[in-house]
């Protein structure tokens, strides 16, 4: 795990009268920002022209949800004043902020051994063995105010089990004690049950967090679990709570990195027991991944049968990559908006959370310096949505200071919410990232421009005329702002996207997805310069598809269907691209079949061109990196080559 790490905070001092104020504009002041009629001046200066019309394709996976972690600063934010707790809890989670959908709550261990008072979180088990559920009152306090405000994904997350249970009797530095899971178990599960009882109920419980790190510097919680023995702490927690009579869910097992998900998940996937109880797989990015190690990751869910949730991430400096500093400007609020871009357009990832929602690590002293909040800095930490003041105990500042990250959070969050499809979107102008989510017959079009001048992006939704209802803006100089609509025009809508900015668009759609799409396009490998072929215009099933020259024949003229599946011909002769036989290991032959709407004949298109099958998660692939006519096209896992990228047109 990946924490800033700073020295314990001294024991406060009496507060002077508190000054509780709430740095925010005026901009989330409504439930639905209303739309303002489109700006043609502004539409016609001074825009990077796209080369082309975008496209929205298939159906990739279903929204979970948008969320952020409740862990340490809760105990600070308990010894503010009633109103600040409240304008906090606002601020993430009604639609006066930025409504999260997903809120975790960190399940303290104790704490024993920790150097930093702040990240040694009280456990409610005691040393006899009985529970005080008075204990962790700013936790519980926040976690009851999630649940009163309607936040519809509720998570248990632990860093360690309490000490009796690890192999050094510590909060930190040892692993798991395995002869211990059933206690382990029987813990979180009494734990889930008491907060159920008062109304609060877990959704899902986390029971390991970065399970490939013992954190031995032991400034903050953690445990390690082997891999081989992650099924095991599974199998009892998830067995705990059905025995409990709890709906609650397991999710697992929130490595550190993709790549370690990918090598040590697969152990315990491959339990008898364990998959059963997990409704989710989990993840963290901080070896800020590839496209294709992303797409490793869907991999791993399309063969599990289970959704992949992105669960933490956090403390990317300016450029990229771990380390400290603390960016409240959009500069940050972009970074934060390619990491939800790269998780859910390439791993297909169901849910994004953010690290911690509130931090105090700004770097600097907002009581000193007018600017502090609001300017970078190289002593901060980019934890956090929200800051407050470090030493608000003496000087009895309780003013919560959102950074762009917040808002930009916010563009995803307030109009994206569970259940909603996201569909592919292929050709976007270069520098804009789109992502389009189908829910309740309406698009949410979110576009995060990360080029320096403007950028024009023109979008076929494909589903019969839109209706602009509602257009919000994040950028150097708005908060979640209302702007002008889109041009629409038909199925298409056309809009000038400020630099570095990141936009929102809701559109009612009167027809339903694909009902309006293209057809009869092309998908080009980008390596061969070639068009994906049937060979000899066959209509046989189990014919392999190859790469040809384009020649516009019927046998190379594709439809991208809104459920994902990509046909050749037409009427009788309709077929499917395929994965022979449903195969899910890489060589996989890639054939044309009759339709029949399985997970085999279902493809995501990503950003770069490639695709993914919905059954294997492997990637359409050239084989053998074959650029001449004839080369055949089976499946391999992704790897971002040439081979396995493909331009549709």
């Amino acid at each position: 795990m990946f924490r800033a790490i700073r020295a314990a905070r001294p024991a406060a001092r009496p507060r002077r009268a508190v000054r509780t104020v709430l740095a925010l504009g005026a901009a989330l002041a409504t439930t639905l920002l209303p739309a303002v009629s489109p700006d043609s001046a502004t539409a016609a200066t001074g825009a990077a022209q796209a080369t082309g019309t975008a496209q929205i394709t298939g159906a990739a996976q279903t929204v979970s949800g948008f969320g952020a972690a409740g862990a340490w600063w809760t105990d600070d934010l308990a010894n503010f004043s009633a109103t600040a707790r409240t304008q906090a809890a606002d601020l993430l989670f009604t639609s006066s902020g930025i409504q999260l959908s997903q809120y975790r709550y960190n399940i303290g261990g104790g704490g024993t051994g920790v150097s930093v008072p702040a990240r040694a979180p009280q456990t409610f088990l005691t040393s006899s063995g009985t529970y005080d559920w008075t204990r962790d009152p700013g936790g519980r306090a926040f976690l009851s105010l999630a649940a009163a405000d309607g936040v519809p994904d509720l998570i248990g997350f632990v860093n360690s089990a309490p000490a009796a249970w690890t192999t050094d009797g510590k909060s930190c530095g040892g692993s798991i004690n395995t002869a211990q899971d059933a206690a382990y178990g029987g813990y979180l599960a009494t734990i889930a049950a008491h907060f159920a009882a008062q109304g609060v109920t877990f959704d899902q419980i986390s029971p390991m967090n970065e399970p490939d790190d013992s954190f031995s510097s032991c400034g903050q919680e953690g445990m390690s679990v082997a891999p081989s023995a992650r099924a095991g702490v599974i199998d009892a927690v998830g067995s705990a709570l059905r025995s409990a009579g709890l709906s609650t869910t397991v999710i697992a097992d929130e490595s550190s990195q993709t790549t370690q998900l990918t090598s040590e998940a697969p152990t315990w996937l491959a339990d008898a027991s364990a998959p059963g109880y997990v409704s989710a797989v989990a993840h963290h990015t901080y070896n800020f991944p590839s496209g294709s190690q992303l797409e490793q990751v869907g991999a791993l869910g399309a063969t599990s049968g289970k959704p992949v949730w992105a669960t933490e991430i956090c403390c990317q400096v300016s450029g990229g990559g771990y380390g400290q500093q603390y960016d409240p400007t959009i500069t940050g609020a972009l970074t934060l908006a390619n990491s939800v871009y790269d998780d859910l357009a390439y791993g297909n990832d169901s849910a994004f959370q953010w690290w911690t929602a509130l931090s105090s690590e700004l770097g600097c002293d907002p009581t000193t310096s007018s600017s502090c909040a609001t300017t970078v800095n190289s002593g901060g930490w980019n934890d956090g949505l929200v800051y407050y003041d470090p030493n608000y105990a003496t000087d009895g500042n309780q003013t919560l200071y959102p950074t762009k990250r917040f808002y930009a959070l916010g563009q995803y969050s307030k109009y994206v919410r569970p259940g909603a499809v996201r569909y592919a979107v292929a050709g976007s102008p270069s520098g804009v990232q789109t992502l389009a989510f189908w829910q309740n017959n309406a698009w949410t079009v979110v576009a995060t421009n990360t080029n320096s001048s403007a950028t024009t992006l023109t979008l076929n939704a494909g589903s019969g005329t839109l209706t602009s209802t509602a257009s919000i803006r994040t950028s150097a100089t708005e908060n979640l702002a209302p702007v002008a609509a889109p041009g629409v025009s038909g199925s298409t809508l056309t809009a000038t996207l400020p630099a570095r900015s990141v936009t929102t668009y809701v559109l009612a759609s009167a027809g339903q997805p694909g009902s309006a799409a293209p057809t009869g396009q092309t998908l080009t490998g980008v390596q061969s310069g070639r068009c994906l072929d049937v060979p000899g215009a066959a209509t046989t099933n189990g014919t392999q598809w190859e790469l040809y020259d384009c020649n516009g024949g019927s046998n190379q003229h594709l439809t991208l269907t809104a459920s994902g599946a990509v046909t050749v011909y037409s009427g009788s002769s309709l077929k499917c691209l395929d994965g022979y036989q449903g195969g899910t290991a890489p060589g996989t032959v890639v054939d044309i079949w009759t339709c029949n709407g399985g997970a085999g004949q279902t493809w995501v298109l990503h950003p770069d061109g490639s695709l993914t099958n919905a059954a294997s998660g492997l990637c359409l692939d050239a084989y053998g990196q074959g650029t001449g006519n004839g080369t055949r096209i089976d499946e391999w896992t992704c790897n971002g080559g040439g081979n396995q990228q493909w331009t549709l047109g």
